[in-house]
């Protein structure tokens, strides 16, 4: 009898939604609790998704600085609006979507900061790739994978971070960048191609 309500409950239920919305209420329990002025719950928000965050904005930013303060105003940005949260995408996602705009704003003062110190590299298409080979930890796969990134312009490097790193589909994807689906599809195809373009020279 157990292992036929065990069948059932495998065959008939889908375990992935129900531990997404177990989720999903924890959080928002979390999220009343820092509304209610509990400052250690906005503490284990941020503890349980800096990792996202950091993904998200070293995928787009690369390592530095610059990708620390981003990721430290993505929750400052959400504490301060936390009365906007409506729990109509996940907490995860909510985040996501801020890191990305805070990250594309950074790319775009960076663009201006360097405005007059042009890098051939933006000039010419054919960008020249060879300096990555005498970088020390060039070949660590991580590394690799984030030299790539910072080699597409920003608008197919946030499709891949959140379709290839992060693990988004196209939908959503599309909804987080409030782009067209048909926009989505034909950016991911090209930065896939660009990036296997990149990285054969990176690992040769």
């Amino acid at each position: 009898m157990r292992n036929k309500l065990l069948n059932y409950y495998v065959k008939h239920l889908n375990f992935d939604e129900l531990v997404a919305d177990n989720k999903n209420s924890e959080d928002r329990d979390l999220i009343e609790q820092v509304r209610a002025g509990n400052k250690a719950a906005f503490s284990r928000i941020v503890n349980k998704y800096e990792p996202v965050v950091a993904s998200t904005v070293i995928g787009m930013l690369g390592r530095g600085d610059d990708a620390e303060d981003v990721g430290q105003n993505v929750f400052i940005r959400f504490y301060n609006a936390i009365g906007d949260f409506r729990g109509e995408a996940s907490l995860s996602t909510y985040l996501t979507r801020i890191a990305i705009n805070l990250s594309l704003n950074e790319i775009k003062k960076r663009k201006r900061r360097n405005v007059f110190f042009i890098n051939r590299r933006e000039e010419d298409p054919e960008i020249d790739y060879r300096f990555a080979r005498d970088d020390a930890g060039a070949h660590d796969t991580a590394e690799v994978v984030n030299k790539a990134l910072q080699q597409l312009e920003p608008k197919f490097r946030s499709v891949v971070v959140l379709r290839m790193l992060q693990g988004y589909t196209s939908d959503e994807t599309a909804k987080i960048l409030k782009l067209p689906l048909g926009t989505v599809l034909s950016r991911l195809s090209r930065a896939q191609d660009k990036l296997k373009e990149v990285l054969k020279v990176l690992i040769d």
